[in-house]
């Protein structure tokens, strides 16, 4: 199915709180996925009606919601009444242009950033992930449908780790740990691309390595817009100013605000040495320009006595001394050769050559 991008142009004038999805279309259906754990077990179904999800859990046990699409627009709008969410919040989670930020509405806390992937050609694909966090439940929304939190899936279903014994503030460090995980990822395969791109301008520079150090250039700048908000909305978690953060989940959420800044740090390395890449293929393209201008150069100026003699014996005077001797022509072509050696010989003693 084609991709349909949806866009923001189509609120303008609209007045606040106007639910409008600002996106990606992509040709699925809205699934809304629930699983529901405590210490004893797990079990994951897809939600059958929207308007019971938010009913009463047990004392322990914590609900995760995950909804891949956000073209439908209707089921957005149930399941914020359900859980009494903001419009404002609903807004933004529909519209999925949002700067990485967080909101603390006191019954829960909405943050939203932008999550990285490898596409399997290899580009980086970026996309908003919304996420809700209250008492003992978690919303997470994406429009992709991609399996960025398979892994904490997996490792709720299968009891691993000791994700299941704590709350739904463990579960949202380890959706937004999994999102800085990933950034390792495509940090890492930034950073393979980069040398190659380095090996490239070192040894066979063209116009497709001007080309592709654009094109890295604009990717590294997209990743950066995601990143320096998230490290804001990581740090502000990491105070604890939120009674829905515990303070022995805290430690783990400073873990992942280091995790940031160490992505964010080598980030910033890797743009200095993008940076200094371009002038070293601009000075490389100068100095091959400066090369092939002096060797034209050389060439110029040892024809230039070469030409001087062709021409004047080429001028149609009838007693010119040499005009009648029998070895004029030959004498007049070892003088030009000799003129020519001469000259070679010169550049190379001043290394010209």
């Amino acid at each position: 199915m084609p991709v349909r991008k949806r866009s923001i142009a189509g609120k303008a004038g609209l007045p606040p709180e106007s639910l409008v999805h600002v996106g990606r279309d992509y040709g699925r259906d809205t699934r809304v996925t629930v699983l529901d754990y405590d210490a004893a077990g797990a079990r994951e179904r897809a939600a059958g009606d929207v308007a019971v999800l938010a009913a009463p859990r047990a004392a322990n046990a914590v609900t995760w919601i995950s909804v891949d699409g956000l073209h439908n627009v209707g089921l957005i709008e149930k399941i914020g009444a359900a859980f009494a969410i903001h419009p404002l919040v609903l807004e933004d989670i529909l519209n999925t242009h949002q700067r990485p930020k967080q909101e603390d509405y006191g019954d829960y806390l909405y943050i939203v950033f932008q999550a990285f992937v490898l596409e399997q050609d290899g580009t980086m694909a970026g996309e908003q992930v919304s996420m809700i966090v209250g008492d003992g439940y978690v919303l997470s929304f994406q429009e992709s449908g991609r399996e960025l939190f398979k892994a904490v899936r997996e490792r709720i279903n299968s009891g691993k780790g000791r994700i299941r014994r704590e709350g739904a503030d463990y579960l949202a460090y380890s959706l937004i740990d999994t999102i800085v995980d990933n950034y390792f990822v495509v940090l890492e395969d930034l950073g393979e691309r980069l040398e190659d791109l380095e090996d490239t301008l070192v040894t066979r520079p063209g116009q497709g390595t001007l080309q592709d150090i654009h094109y890295l250039k604009r990717e590294m700048l997209f990743f950066r817009k995601a990143l320096w908000p998230l490290r804001e909305v990581i740090g502000a978690l990491s105070r604890g100013e939120s009674p829905l953060i515990r303070q022995t989940t805290l430690p783990y959420v400073r873990d992942a605000y280091d995790h940031t800044v160490q992505v964010i740090d080598t980030l910033e390395t890797y743009r200095d040495i993008l940076s200094g890449m371009l002038d070293i293929y601009l000075s490389s393209v100068s100095y091959r320009l400066n090369e092939v201008m002096k060797l034209l150069t050389i060439i110029s100026t040892i024809f230039i006595p070469l030409t001087f003699l062709a021409g004047v014996y080429g001028m149609n005077f009838r007693y010119m001394p040499e005009l009648e001797w029998e070895y004029g022509y030959p004498a007049v072509w070892a003088v030009m050769i000799l003129a020519g050696l001469v000259m070679v010989r010169y550049f190379r003693r001043r290394g010209w050559l």
